[in-house]
């Protein structure tokens, strides 16, 4: 059987100071990745590296905007020269704005098709670039997009949240073809996972209730707990584990795919 062993392997998280990142990056450095924190979340996401240092880990940080191209063509090398190389990529940065559809804003609307459309894109155009043969890290690689449940089914308060994680799972999907291609050795995949009690998990249920959804935040998470056949909340460690499994040698003949990684809700 293949291990989940990444020993060697060169990752970068996006979003990666806190929540759904902070795990997802701990995951990778426990199987063995060294790691780079991006965010722009510099002092928060400075402490995480730190943290990973502490048990043993390689971890770097670097100030990352995913929304400009710039940022990219800065970080990118600084991972290449820190870290000696760049296999793995895991676009997780990821903004949800809740509001009913007749009372969205424009700038909402461009905030969060930028942060997880654009960044995603982006982070796909260089990860490509320096994983490709004759990039600056050269040797293939694995990116895993940071989708959502809300790519899957219809939930009230989360339209534009969950039209830019169905478009990530379309560039997944082009992505992934692109790459086999072209030959650049890179496999691109996405993961949805269910609603977690994260700073945005809680977030996300304390606005559905402000907006008229639910009596409270309590009832909107039990709301989602009672469509969740599995009848829980999802964990940040349940996310992590798909992240670390899609960026093994275990899915080497896995790319293009969706994972659902949210107790059955979406089925």
């Amino acid at each position: 059987m293949t291990s989940y062993d990444l020993t060697g392997r060169k990752a970068l998280v996006t979003g990666g100071a806190r929540g759904l990142g902070a795990g997802m990056a701990e995951a990778l450095a426990k199987a063995g990745a060294a790691v780079m924190i991006g965010d722009v979340l510099e002092d928060v996401g400075k402490e995480t590296a730190h943290t990973l240092r502490q048990s043993g880990a390689t971890a770097e940080f670097v100030k990352l905007d995913v929304t400009e191209d710039d940022s990219w063509a800065d970080a990118v090398p600084q991972m290449v020269n820190s870290l000696g190389g760049f296999d793995l990529l895991v676009n997780n940065a990821g903004l949800e704005i809740t509001s009913l559809v007749a009372d969205l804003e424009a700038a909402d609307i461009r905030s969060m098709l930028e942060v997880n459309v654009l960044g995603t894109a982006l982070g796909l155009k260089h990860a490509f670039r320096a994983m490709r043969p004759g990039g600056p890290a050269g040797a293939g690689g694995s990116v895993v997009n940071i989708a959502s449940v809300a790519a899957t089914i219809a939930f009230p308060g989360i339209s534009i949240y969950s039209a830019t994680k169905s478009g990530i799972d379309r560039l997944t999907r082009v992505a992934a073809a692109e790459s086999g291609k072209l030959g650049y050795g890179v496999r691109v995949n996405c993961i949805y996972p269910g609603l977690t009690p994260t700073v945005m998990g809680n977030q996300l249920a304390a606005d559905c209730a402000r907006i008229g959804l639910f009596e409270s935040p309590e009832q909107a998470a039990g709301t989602v707990v009672e469509l969740t056949p599995q009848g829980r909340l999802g964990q940040v460690d349940d996310m992590a584990d798909a992240v670390v499994f899609l960026s093994s040698e275990a899915a080497k003949f896995i790319t293009g795919a969706g994972l659902p990684v949210d107790g059955g809700m979406g089925m």
